[in-house]
């Protein structure tokens, strides 16, 4: 995995395009400000011509015509073997959201891979069963971790290397080619991009990647997440950016609102209501949804949506039942929206998304229905939602933040929390609102204020809670105080974390670096 060749090709990337991702995160800050000097944002000027432009993306390939349903999870060897066999079209390995980046878990996910490229891979159940892919295992996809994070184990002339570029080279540098020698391709998932010249950063990424192993140029097809305030208003550009290489865009809606969000949090009169209040016929939320959609089909290119989390509930089949209907209606109103695909976390749920979009969409895909959405107006994406602050969405969040937290820092990335599958993403949108609501004295329904120690009362309860159910179940209780302490530290910040990850990944363990020099 990390033989000579492969970490020279990874330092080769780092050399190359190191200083430029400094000077695009140096950028980042400019958005907030921004907003906090009270400056609306809009779609640049500078780039119209781009948005008035005639062009269109490269077709995509046969193979992914139909994206229909994708699941997407973590690299452990199981969870590799069960999304391909699961009937999804697609299966997005996740090295980012759904990933703790533990140095072994990193790389025997990467191992992983290999051998799930090769047809290889398969795993002894703990009943004795072999698991295996089958004869239509889904096409993979790999999504990196965001420009935003190092890989401090490898280091080039002693600095660590950017964590996407770890994780693009070494799955590139060792499959790419296995790849194409049997009729497939390399496809990535891109997170967290903020402004269009990260795109290109990673189209330029592409390129050098494509000639230094030999390949076509356009080889690479990459699906980019919206997920942030600023790229919305940057989404042509980033499609355009990466027109020769695109796989089309993904509303990555749980990252959205956590940015929505992080970038609003200065302004008291943005306050966001409780998480269970944010569902996806809020305005600001079909805004995007319809804006996505039709930068995507007027471009040629899918439009894929996004994710449901439920678990299926197999020793309560009334709630069950329940689960599968709201999937069910999810994916029905993304199909008749327009978009070409969307997201499951769990493979009990490929069936039922399936179903909706094949009672809607006959066709692979969406992407030359007509007539496209209205154009959307910068006004309707920055429309705050209304509604209430409460004791029992405070609790929720702590709950699902100090749960989540606990289980990242023993290396698991992707937990079930109350029937869902939670990841990074949503854990950021807690955190994120319990500062917001900490810092702006917002009242809850009562009268009562939530206050820094509020919250930390709410944090320490519940670590006491989780304490107590792992005590009596015999679980791991080491990393229960370390979550609670790293939560608590997040929301009395009086400077709000851009990422949790930033602060928690120095917890995990410490790095013996490999250096590529």
């Amino acid at each position: 995995m990390l033989s000579p060749e492969a970490i020279r090709f990874v330092g080769e990337l780092a050399v190359r395009f190191e200083a430029r991702r400094q000077e695009l995160l140096a950028r980042r800050a400019e958005f907030h400000e921004r907003l906090a000097r009270g400056e609306r944002p809009s779609f640049p000027e500078a780039t119209r011509a781009v948005r008035e432009g005639e062009w269109r993306v490269a077709a995509p390939p046969a193979e992914i015509a139909d994206r229909r349903v994708e699941i997407t999870g973590p690299t452990d060897r199981r969870m590799v073997i069960h999304a391909l066999a699961s009937g999804a079209r697609v299966y997005m390995a996740d090295f980012e959201d759904a990933h703790s980046p533990v140095w072994a878990r990193t790389v025997e996910g990467q191992a992983n891979l290999i051998d799930a490229v090769r047809g290889t891979i398969e795993d002894l159940g703990p009943d004795g069963v072999r698991l295996t892919l089958g004869d239509h295992p889904a096409v993979l996809f790999v999504r990196p971790r965001g420009w935003h994070l190092d890989e401090r184990h490898v280091a080039v002339d002693g600095r660590p290397i950017s964590a996407s570029l770890f994780d693009f080279g070494i799955y590139f540098f060792h499959n790419a080619r296995e790849l194409v020698a049997r009729g497939h391709r390399p496809y990535f998932y891109l997170p967290k991009i903020e402004h269009f010249p990260e795109a290109e950063l990673w189209d330029e990424v592409f390129r050098f990647s494509e000639d230094r192993l030999g390949l076509a140029r356009g080889t690479i097809r990459a699906t980019a997440l919206i997920e942030t305030l600023p790229a919305v208003f940057e989404a042509e550009e980033i499609l355009y950016a990466l027109r020769e290489h695109s796989a089309g865009l993904n509303c990555g809606r749980w990252d959205y609102i956590f940015s929505f969000i992080k970038q609003c949090r200065d302004d008291p009169s943005a306050i966001f209501p409780d998480r269970s209040e944010l569902t996806m016929d809020r305005p600001f939320l079909r805004a995007y949804v319809r804006h996505l959609i039709r930068v995507c089909h007027r471009r040629g290119a899918h439009a894929i949506g996004g994710m449901a989390a439920q678990i299926p509930l197999r020793s309560d089949p009334a709630a069950n039942e329940a689960a599968i209907a709201a999937v069910i209606a999810d994916k029905e109103r993304e199909v008749a929206l327009g978009h070409d695909g969307t997201w499951v976390a769990h493979p009990g749920l490929v069936a039922a998304a399936q179903r909706a979009f094949d009672a809607r969409m006959p066709g692979p895909n969406q992407i030359d229905r007509r007539p496209l959405p209205e154009r959307v107006r910068p006004d309707e994406l920055l429309e705050i939602p209304g509604g209430s602050v409460s004791e029992l969405g405070v609790r929720t969040n702590v709950r699902v933040a100090v749960r989540y937290l606990e289980s990242w820092l023993r290396g698991i990335g992707c937990v079930p929390i109350d029937h869902r599958m939670e990841d990074a993403a949503t854990v950021e949108i807690a955190r994120a609102q319990l500062w917001q609501w900490a810092h702006r004295g917002v009242r809850l329904a009562s009268g009562e204020a939530v206050t820094v120690p509020y919250v930390s009362a709410a944090i320490a309860r519940e670590a006491q809670r989780l304490h107590e159910e792992r005590s009596r179940d015999r679980g791991p209780t080491a990393t229960i105080e370390p979550a609670a302490q790293l939560l608590a530290r997040l929301v009395a910040d009086a400077a709000f974390q851009e990422y949790f990850t930033n602060s928690a990944y120095a917890m995990l363990e410490p790095p013996v670096p490999v250096n590529s020099s």
